[in-house]
This record gives C-alpha cells, sequence and structure tokens, in this order.
C-alpha cells in the first residue's frame, strides 16, 4: 500500500515535534525525556509515538534533516557568482552541524539488517557530494589549490568542529584553512 499524504494537521504534529527533538537534543542531550519532546512540541505523547514509535527514529529524522539542508545548501550555493565564496559558506554550515550534531548519528543503535550502516553511507555520500561539488568549482575558478582533496578538507572542518569553543573561534579557524588554501 502506498503511503498517504499526511493531513494537514498530521504534518504540523511531526513538524512541532521534530523541531522540540532538535531543540531538546541540542540542550539536553540525545538521551533527553521523551516527554520533554512532547511537551515542548505541544503534542500528547500518542501523537509523538504516532510519528516517531522509537528515540531511534526521532534521532534518525533529525540528522536526516540536518543533512538534507546541507545537501539543499549546497546545491544551491553552486549558483553563487563567487565559488570562494560559496564554498566556504558551505563549510561554516557544515562546522557548525558537525558542533551541533555531529554526535548524534552515534547515539543510533546498531540494528541487524544495516540500516544504520546504510544511513550513514547516504548521509557521508549527501556531505561528500556538496563539498566536492563546490570545491570543484572552485578549484575550476582558480581560487584554490587544485591539488587539494575533498577527504581532506571534509576532515579539517570535521575537526574545526569538533574542536573549536565557539563560534568565534571556528570562524577564526576556517579562515586560517581558507588563507591556507587560497592560490
Amino acid at each position: 500500500m502506498a503511503d498517504r499524504p499526511r493531513r494537514a494537521d498530521a504534518r504540523r504534529n511531526y513538524e512541532l515535534v521534530l523541531s522540540a527533538a532538535r531543540e531538546v537534543f541540542d540542550e539536553l542531550g540525545v538521551t533527553a525525556p521523551l516527554d520533554e519532546i512532547a511537551r515542548r512540541a505541544g503534542v500528547g505523547n500518542a501523537t509523538m509515538y504516532r510519528h516517531f514509535p522509537t528515540r531511534r527514529d526521532m534521532v534518525i529524522a533529525v540528522y536526516a534533516e540536518e543533512v538534507t539542508a546541507l545537501g539543499e545548501l549546497g546545491r544551491t550555493l553552486l549558483e553563487d557568482p563567487s565559488p570562494a565564496d560559496a564554498l566556504f559558506t558551505w563549510l561554516r554550515a557544515f562546522i557548525a552541524h558537525v558542533s551541533a550534531t555531529g554526535r548524534l548519528p552515534l547515539a543510533i543503535p546498531d540494528d541487524e539488517a544495516g540500516q544504520r550502516s546504510a544511513l550513514y553511507r547516504e548521509w557521508h555520500e549527501t556531505m561528500r557530494t556538496a563539498a566536492a561539488d563546490l570545491l570543484r568549482r572552485a578549484q575550476e575558478a582558480g581560487a584554490i589549490k587544485a591539488d587539494l582533496d575533498v577527504s581532506d578538507l571534509l576532515a579539517s572542518a570535521n575537526g574545526i568542529g569538533r574542536a573549536a569553543a565557539d563560534d568565534p573561534q571556528a570562524d577564526r579557524l576556517l579562515t586560517i584553512v581558507r588563507d591556507g588554501l587560497a592560490r
């Protein structure tokens, strides 16, 4: 049976719970009480569990939404008139993502069917594709060193996201990386 479109109120409740989950996970961690998520969303527990039967489902939805947004941002930035600015705008968003939600996928329990591994591959590919497309464009424009590999760039940005004490430090570290990669 094909999935039916959600009613407007069901879509709204789904978005409310997802938004509240993102907020609660950011503030209290992934082990935060699910009751708190339902409370902040303004819905009952039954409504929350109808959309997200398990904590795992909720974590996957929150993280997948973040990754999807990064992929969409990457595609949008391909139209930016400055390829280098586009690349570093995306990298800044990636660093913020790593800083805020980088540990979230680690909270997804492993499963016998290998779904977690498949999700990790899909998410990794989405981010790698966005970074690679933006990097290639900046390299073709002569704005970034031609020998830079996307894996090295992502590893550097990931390190900044995990190590920076706050947003200003992340920005300073990204500026150092940008200055070192400029042609």
